[in-house]
């Protein structure tokens, strides 16, 4: 039987010997069935992605007006349509399926620390892997901080951790992959056991460290000069001499520039000439070498100009394009220079002062020297003033000016 189906149709409907349907007119396949004892059930007859015919049920035809059952299927035919099939049961995606095949792809592709988030994930959470991911507990992650947390891991890290796995999560559901984020409640942990000791230079282990950067380059140049009377003696070539060099190598213009600017060292080994402005006394620093991904300015001071006007004077290679600090081997871009560090800081008699630290020495002076916070935030390239705070209480005597404006109350 075919009709467009009313309340009044379906009230009047009387069972037969066996199970018939009343086929609507109105929405192809949204059906009426009666069973012989007189049941009445909406259902949605259709054929399945896979090209079988199967009947779904609605419901109850007592419990549902006709616009509420043929909106259902309606909306049910829709998904068939597009190649899904609501009758079957939905096949989760696991966190490790979602990162390998929909996450990792953009992250890569989009985020210049893709690669280090994705470690992040990998190394972490690879227990939830085969997890659904909305079926992700904040209990598991709990869990999980604990543990990490007694291994000596610290709050700041186990944060980052977490910011990583929610921040991938939440692409997951910007992409309607999943309905909602199921770690959105998680709260962070409190990070007094992370903060950082600010680890600058004293007056004393800067004149240690630029007396060891002095002998390094006398020892090298006396070593060179040796050794090519030695090749002298036997009639071989000789090398390059280095008596008139300014520098005998990068590591001594690095460590000054460094120490002048506060440049992180992937920035640093990133500079090419063309982003050296001599006339202006400005680095640029790009978006692609920077921690933050936006560009940004520092100016250069004396020691700064003209460490760098003396190294270019004796490079081969100072077009545009060409790297400030290449590699002595290969031309190209150095990596970590750690085996020159660690022997400079080892001349030096200097314990626990990392490459990193250049930097930290850098705002450090600034504050120290009387330069307000917001500029030397702008000069690390701070995104805000909570990085930035961490040298504060290197500058007292700013504290004490501030309330020495107000010694004339009471007088």
């Amino acid at each position: 039987m075919q009709t467009k189906l009313t309340q009044t149709i379906v009230q009047n409907a009387k069972p037969a010997d066996k199970l018939y349907w009343i086929r609507d007119t109105l929405v192809n396949g949204f059906v009426m069935s009666v069973s012989y004892g007189g049941k009445k059930t909406y259902c949605v007859d259709y054929k399945k992605p896979n090209g079988k015919r199967a009947t779904y049920k609605i419901g109850d035809a007592m419990r549902y007006t006709v616009a509420e059952a043929r909106e259902a299927a309606q909306k049910f035919l829709a998904s068939v349509e597009k190649g899904v099939d609501p009758s079957e049961p939905v096949k989760k995606i696991t966190l490790g399926a979602f990162i390998k095949n929909s996450y990792e792809p953009w992250v890569l592709e989009y985020r210049k620390s893709g690669a280090a988030t994705l470690n992040f994930l990998k190394t972490n959470f690879d227990f939830l892997f085969d997890t659904p991911l909305e079926e992700i507990t904040i209990d598991q992650i709990d869990k999980w901080r604990a543990k990490r947390k007694k291994s000596g891991l610290k709050n700041a890290s186990i944060n980052r951790c977490i910011t990583s796995l929610k921040a991938a999560v939440n692409w997951a559901v910007k992409r309607n992959i999943i309905e909602t984020n199921p770690l959105v409640k998680l709260e962070r942990m409190r990070e007094e056991d992370s903060v950082e000791k600010v680890r600058y230079l004293t007056d004393e282990e800067k004149e240690r460290l630029m007396a060891a950067l002095n002998e390094r380059e006398n020892e090298i140049k006396r070593a060179r000069e040796s050794h090519n009377e030695w090749l002298d003696t036997r009639d071989h070539d000789l090398m390059p001499g280095l008596e008139d060099k300014e520098f005998v190598d990068h590591l001594k213009p690095l460590v000054l520039v460094s120490l002048s600017t506060g440049i992180r060292r992937n920035s640093i080994l990133s500079l090419k000439w063309g982003d050296v402005n001599f006339d202006d006394r400005i680095i640029l620093l790009r978006a692609d070498s920077a921690k933050s991904g936006k560009q940004c300015y520092v100016p250069m001071n004396k020691v700064v100009f003209d460490t760098l006007s003396r190294w270019k004077g004796q490079l081969k290679r100072t077009a545009l394009n060409d790297l400030v600090f290449p590699s002595p081997k290969s031309g190209k871009k150095m990596g970590s220079c750690k085996s020159s560090w660690n022997s400079l800081m080892k001349r030096a008699n200097i314990e626990n002062f990392r490459w990193h630290d250049m930097r930290h020495d850098f705002a450090s002076q600034l504050v120290m020297k009387g330069a307000d916070l917001n500029t030397v935030r702008e000069l690390m390239g701070h995104a805000d003033m909570k990085m930035t705070l961490r040298y504060a209480h290197l500058a007292p005597n700013v504290k004490m000016k501030a309330v020495e404006l107000l010694e004339d109350i009471g007088s």
